[in-house]
């Protein structure tokens, strides 16, 4: 039973006319620890019982059961719920200290099936710092969703088809140079697509070449597909060089181009109901009943639009994976287009338009300033990466330069910061990523975080004790409770987190618990050796592990020195 179900469990003996599911919901937690660790309110029982709140409080107390409680206390309307801080930080302590690693999950998902598609990058382009968000908000929620036991299948949908393609293709049928594509295969391929984009202008039958050579990319022409085969290899090289920095791994890397070879279904279903009406040559499905703009499924050429391969793909994955959830990391910008997928899916027939959803994010900026492919003005998410693990390198020689695997930890710092500085955000605020503020010791950092567990490690080293199987857990003292009563809402802090796809949860959980965890040190004697010493180290020990499981939340790593 936990802090709050008992204080649930202790309310429903004076209101029986309550469910104790129904009391649990009302309580909150006070802002200022001095009024108790848990509160109930009681403006609610105003209407029904016809009293002041204030009334109902001291009634209620009177017949609350109090056992196991240090007070329970009237404070005007709210009933104000001290726990017996000894043995309920005891608790919190074992029970992280049995099993670290399983520590905060809770059974939401009873391990049904979760898709879930994120980073998604375009074939023959680099990964920029656009990617960022997408990669690491989608294997943050991933991440959080498997400890609250779904199983997740994560999917890459490669961007490796449409009209963009053809674009390229065109670009390299004028300007393409084979062995300078082999020096160089992404840069040079990103060149070719911002030249023809750039000058498409002045030169519209640029655009119209692009179409042409799509149209024969669908229609099999031998040229489009060894092209299209080439630009696809050499891209997802380069695109796993990075997830390996990011350590993310995916299940499927079937992207657009598997999915336009089961368009026939969609189409064909979309038929059968009348849903597909004729639009100026097009093919359309009206969506005007859900107020949104119409559907376009087939263009006047006769080839098919990305929604056309999204219902396809919708179908794909129901049938292959089964899924309770499918979720899609995408920009905010495409709000609308999912509703559309969804409204598309029910006026089909499928009673699972509701299981798609849509987990949307907001810009990055660098240095205040939009990024864009199509410009020209990309900025490599992998040169990032490495500039960030060279900055850690450099401030960890001035920290520790006798540091013996500096070079992996300098990796573990790097990535970590530049990952941290992305999740700390809400997931639909615009980023603004500035490297220096980024790769930080101080401050709402990823480093910060980082060296608060190293700096447990280091207590722990010194004080020789790693077994806490027999020590006195009520002995850490009352200076530990606001510290410890933090690490026992680490699994409220995960429902959360899970419940909303928000893996700021996390990020602003672990940098306040490094937080505390510091002003302890700063304020505690922690290797006195004293009766209650084996107590404090345990607590270092629950603090470091948390703050390990919450970093690898995050996909971020935890050294065990910095």
């Amino acid at each position: 039973m936990s802090d709050k179900q008992q204080v649930a469990a202790a309310l429903a003996q004076a209101l029986p006319e309550m469910d104790v599911k129904e009391i649990e919901a009302k309580i909150e937690r006070p802002k200022d620890s001095s009024n108790g660790d848990y509160a109930f309110p009681t403006f609610f029982l105003a209407k029904t019982l016809h009293k002041a709140p204030q009334m109902i409080a001291s009634e209620l107390v009177e017949r609350v059961d109090q056992d196991g409680f240090e007070k329970v206390v009237v404070a005007g309307p709210y009933i104000n719920f001290f726990l017996d801080k000894a043995q309920v930080g005891a608790k919190i302590l074992q029970t992280i200290l049995a099993d670290p690693e399983h520590y905060g999950e809770i059974d939401l998902g009873h391990q049904s099936n979760v898709t879930i598609d994120y980073s998604s990058p375009n074939i023959a382009k680099p990964m920029g710092m656009g990617h960022l968000r997408s990669t690491m908000i989608g294997e943050a929620v991933a991440r959080i969703l498997e400890k609250v036991n779904y199983n997740l299948i994560r999917i890459d949908y490669l961007g490796d088809w449409g009209t963009q393609f053809g674009k390229l293709m065109a670009a390299y049928e004028m300007w393409g140079d084979e062995a300078e594509v082999k020096k160089d295969p992404i840069n040079t391929l990103l060149k070719y697509y911002v030249r023809i984009n750039n000058e498409a202008d002045e030169h519209p039958e640029y655009t119209e070449a692009g179409r042409d050579w799509f149209a024969k990319l669908e229609h099999g022409d031998e040229e489009a597909w060894r092209l299209w085969h080439w630009f696809r290899e050499v891209s997802l090289e380069r695109f796993q060089r990075v997830y390996k920095m990011l350590d993310v791994n995916f299940d499927s890397f079937n992207g657009e181009a598997f999915s336009a070879q089961k368009m026939e279904e969609p189409i064909q279903l979309l038929r059968d109901k009348n849903l597909l009406k004729p639009s100026r040559g097009a093919e359309i499905v009206d969506l005007d009943e859900y107020n949104l703009p119409p559907l376009l499924i087939i263009k006047s050429n006769g080839t098919t639009t990305y929604i056309t391969r999204d219902l396809a793909t919708a179908l794909f994955r129901k049938r292959m994976y089964g899924h309770a959830k499918s979720l899609y990391v995408v920009g905010a910008e495409q709000e609308t287009y999912f509703k559309q997928l969804r409204a598309a899916l029910k006026e089909m027939g499928f009673n699972w338009w509701d299981q798609i959803e849509h987990i949307s994010f907001g810009l990055m900026n660098l240095n205040g300033k939009k990024m864009s492919t199509r410009k020209g003005n990309v900025v490599s998410l992998e040169d990032v990466l490495n500039d960030s693990i060279d900055l850690a390198r450099k401030q960890i020689a001035e920290k520790n330069p006798d540091l013996e695997n500096a070079d992996e930890v300098a990796k573990e710092v790097g990535v970590g910061a530049v990952i941290f500085h992305d999740l700390k955000n809400y997931r639909r605020n615009t980023v603004n990523f500035k490297l220096e503020d980024v790769v930080k010791f101080e401050g709402e950092t990823g480093p910060y975080v980082q060296y608060a567990r190293a700096r447990a490690e280091s207590i722990l080293r010194k004080g020789g004790i790693r077994d806490f199987s027999d020590v006195d857990l009520t002995n850490a003292g009352a200076e530990a409770w606001e510290l410890i009563s933090f690490l026992g809402q680490y699994s409220e802090a995960i429902k959360r987190a899970a419940l909303n796809y928000d893996p700021s949860v996390i990020a602003k959980y672990a940098l306040e618990l490094a937080k505390k965890f510091n002003q302890y040190y700063a304020h505690t004697r922690i290797l006195d050796k004293d009766e209650a010493q084996p107590a404090r180290l345990a607590l270092t020990q629950a603090v470091s592990d948390v703050l390990k499981s919450a970093l690898n939340l995050l996909d971020i790593k935890a050294p065990d020195e910095m």
